[in-house]
């Protein structure tokens, strides 16, 4: 089974919180990735950090016979899609429309339309935390990382890392945080520290020696627009990604992803209905080639018409001044069956679990490195 990246093994699961430990004794049967070194200097200058926290990475193969364990996180995409009688259908048709998309997009010397196919691996990030005898091991981070099939050539291409990025500490603070922080207000608000934590482990990530042996690039992470916010078309169009779309005011992620280093753009493909939202460091527009993108845009583009096809599987494109709505109702429906509210009920029990394994046992150790790590 797979413990993710960004969400710890003990919180992926599908039952009560009270098997989760068991999860310990099922530990990592994942094989290691095996990608090209990367070339780049670290994202930021090195720091003098404090030598018992540590990433590692491991990866497992997502395709139609991926089946989570019985203790897995339902609130993954791609686990919730894997369950019940209709996983293999789900799955299958999830893979058939993420190469269509793919081939439709990538559509140059590929006259047929079946030139590519697109392969995807489950990565984990685990945080070890320990003081050399006794290592407590918390997987922090999970993502999906692409690679590209040329059935011509028969070559295989990197994908860029960072598809459904998800992370228990994002859990803690959206689902236990902000509520707290919020309770007896009159006006929302959002605690000045909100997300510190979050974004320096991010950044320790991609500085960690850990991550340039595995990836070749800095990751692209490719999510829903709000729908608490107006987005406005602009003249500025890219071969790939598309017409590029402003938003009025930064959301509550946007600012989130900021200080994990992300800066965002926003952009709506060909024959897209609605613009995606990338977070990335550097250069979004050249740091990465066309095939590269195609495979974030068709892999992201295929999951939210899956779980938001209010927005992503609407019946008519968005306007030059769009904001998107959950209530919508002019759309279609993709005949994958993926439980929505399940996946929003266990984000707040997932949230508790990574408050009661990672925050609280650990809240000195995490706090004082945090602190070290912005100095």
């Amino acid at each position: 089974m797979i413990y993710h990246l960004f969400r710890p093994p003990w919180a992926r699961r599908e039952r009560p919180i009270r098997q989760v430990t068991s999860l310990l004794r099922d530990i990592h049967r994942e094989e290691s990735i095996d990608f090209k070194a990367c070339p780049r200097r670290p994202f930021r200058r090195h720091v003098r950090m404090r030598n018992d926290l540590a990433y590692s990475i491991k990866s497992i193969r997502f395709d139609e016979n991926y089946a989570p364990s019985e203790n897995t996180r339902a609130t993954t995409n791609f686990a919730n899609l894997a369950r019940g009688t209709s996983r293999r259908d789900n799955l299958r048709a999830a893979f058939n429309m993420i190469d269509n998309r793919f081939n439709a997009l990538a559509h140059w010397d590929n006259p047929n339309g079946d030139r590519y196919s697109v392969e995807l691996d489950i990565v984990t990030a685990e945080m070890s935390i320990g003081d050399g005898s006794r290592v407590h091991a918390f997987p922090l981070i999970e993502i999906l990382k692409p690679t590209i099939l040329d059935r011509k050539t028969g070559k295989r291409i990197d994908g860029i890392a960072g598809n459904n990025f998800s992370s228990y500490v994002r859990d803690y603070d959206f689902s236990i945080v902000l509520p707290q922080h919020n309770k007896g207000r009159a006006e929302f608000s959002v605690p000045e520290d909100f997300g510190d934590l979050h974004g320096n482990l991010f950044k320790f990530f991609l500085n960690s020696a850990e991550y340039r042996k595995h990836f070749a690039k800095p990751p692209v992470i490719c999510l829903s627009v709000s729908s608490s916010r107006t987005y406005y078309r602009t003249e500025n169009t890219h071969p790939v990604l598309g017409v590029e779309y402003r938003q009025d005011e930064f959301s509550s992620t946007d600012r989130y992803f900021a200080k994990m280093g992300l800066q965002v753009r926003y952009f709506m493909p060909a024959n897209s209905v609605a613009p995606l939202a990338f977070y990335f460091t550097g250069d979004l527009l050249h740091d990465y080639s066309n095939l590269e993108l195609i495979g974030t845009i068709s892999t992201m583009e295929t999951f939210q018409r899956i779980y938001r096809p209010e927005i992503y599987n609407a019946n008519s494109p968005a306007g030059a001044c769009y904001r998107p709505s959950l209530k919508h109702q002019d759309y279609s429906s993709t005949r994958i069956v993926y439980d929505r509210e399940e996946r929003s009920r266990l984000a707040v029990e997932q949230g508790k679990f990574a408050e009661e394994h990672f925050m609280t046992p650990y809240r000195a150790i995490l706090e004082e490195w945090s602190a070290q790590y912005a100095a």
